[in-house]
């Protein structure tokens, strides 16, 4: 198989091109065949080097690499030119210098747009010309087949009156030279399948297969959108999602996998991965199962390697210790530092949490009665399980319920109902360290009694 990504850089690469490019690549390296990146930049006011970029930047986040290009469409000038007045000479395209207006009105008069061929030696804009009888099937290894009769076809424009070509012409020209084999993009170019068909046909040519991927939709059935959440690949590495996680998630959706299996390494996927069993039907992409995804992703992480990681992402050094005690309560990257960076910040200022706690009746009390358990432990024994046998035994002998004395240690330490483990956090912190946190929370509990 020989297959193409051909993204349009208009912006930055959605979840659904992002799907597309998956699909693209899960295919040729499962097949043994090759896969080629063209840059289809035809849109030359929004193909911008910036957006180009965007492009690049989250294929190679996502680890898809290609084996020829990038390749741009507008560098192909000289070919699609030749291409163009091959078809000019055979008659298969004309010149029409009818305006879009002129075409509408004729076409609501008449039904179709062909009293608007011309001549050879014309000028204008580049049409080409569609039969007048049959039809132009579309046999799509995803849907079947669809069917474009032409009398309910215009001949579509292929070139401008300035010679540079359009879309539909540009890259059915640049399939054939580049041997394409499998045309697999979203079911939003399924329209222009048929044009592009019409091109090989009057070029003589043999055209690819085409697989047209149902669009994805968020959970409320709707077309995926910014309001269902991430909405590009970039927004998802900014959340905090592992490349390999998105990569196993969105393979899946539609994929016609065993739904009692759902976490595969990428050669996997690419050995299962078959057009044939794609489903007609939209998937949906639903961030809160991508969490789930990424949860498991993280925890298989080890910790030095989920520590260069979040050292990576958050641009912090010397996270490793709290890495260590916070894994296995974090979901993506961007979790750790809400739930964690107290430990190197010092506490966040949540008045909730201080009224639910500290500032609650007998809040003060217990907080005083756990600084004193705490310092009651020497220096050099001042490590996890000491710490949970004092606080445990203040429990014990003051019969408070657990929640009592932990939380206003918590919110005393981290200023938040929310850390990791109370004993692991407050053993990290070391003593010197805990104690000057409740000592001021403390102070400020006296302070907002006076």
């Amino acid at each position: 198989m020989r297959l193409r990504f051909a993204p349009s850089p208009t912006g930055a690469l959605h979840i659904g091109g992002a799907r597309t490019a998956l699909y693209n690549w899960l295919l040729a390296r499962g097949s043994g065949g090759a896969l080629v990146l063209r840059i289809e930049d035809t849109d030359r006011e929004r193909s911008t080097p910036e957006n180009v970029e965007q492009i690049l930047d989250a294929l190679r986040w996502l680890e898809l690499d290609w084996d020829e290009g990038p390749i741009f469409q507008t560098h192909n000038g000289e070919r699609h030119a030749q291409a163009l007045q091959q078809l000019l000479d055979a008659g298969h395209a004309y010149r029409s210098t009818a305006t879009a207006d002129d075409v509408r009105a004729f076409k609501d008069a008449h039904g179709h747009d062909r009293g608007f061929r011309g001549e050879p030696e014309a000028q204008g804009a580049v049409r080409l010309r569609v039969p007048d009888a049959g039809e132009t099937v579309v046999d799509d290894v995803i849907r079947g087949e669809a069917r474009f009769a032409h009398v309910h076809m215009d001949d579509p424009v292929i070139a401008r009156a300035d010679g540079s070509v359009l879309y539909n012409f540009a890259v059915a020209i640049d399939d054939l030279d580049a041997g394409i084999t499998h045309v697999v993009r979203g079911e939003d170019h399924l329209s222009n399948t048929p044009k592009q068909l019409l091109v090989f046909e009057a070029l003589g040519a043999s055209a690819p297969r085409y697989a047209h991927l149902p669009l994805l939709h968020g959970p409320d059935g709707k077309k995926l959108s910014k309001r269902h959440g991430a909405a590009s690949v970039q927004e998802l590495r900014e959340a905090g999602y592992l490349p390999e996680a998105v990569v196993n998630y969105v393979a899946l959706l539609g994929a016609g996998f065993d739904a009692e299996e759902e976490l595969f390494p990428r050669e996997e996927l690419a050995r299962r991965l078959r057009l044939e069993r794609i489903s007609k039907s939209p998937a949906v992409f639903d961030e809160k199962k991508l969490r789930h995804f990424n949860g498991h992703y993280v925890r298989s992480l080890g910790v030095e390697q989920l520590t260069a990681r979040l050292e990576a992402f958050t641009g912090r050094e010397g996270l490793r210790d709290g890495v260590e005690i916070s894994r296995e309560k974090i979901q993506t990257l961007a979790d750790f530092w809400p739930l964690a960076g107290f430990l190197y910040d010092g506490p966040v200022d949540d008045p909730a949490a201080w009224a639910k706690t500290i500032g609650a009746e007998g809040g003060a009390e217990a907080l005083g009665a756990a600084r004193e358990a705490l310092a009651g432990i020497a220096p050099d024994a001042f490590g996890q399980e000491a710490v949970e046998a004092a606080l445990r035994g203040l429990v014990e002998a003051r019969g408070w319920k657990p929640k009592q004395v932990f939380q206003p240690v918590r919110v005393a330490i981290a200023g938040t109902t929310i850390s990791p483990g109370i004993f692991e956090s407050v053993a990290l912190l070391g003593r010197d360290e805990t104690l000057r946190r409740v000592d001021a929370a403390l102070a400020r509990a006296v302070g907002a009694a006076a």
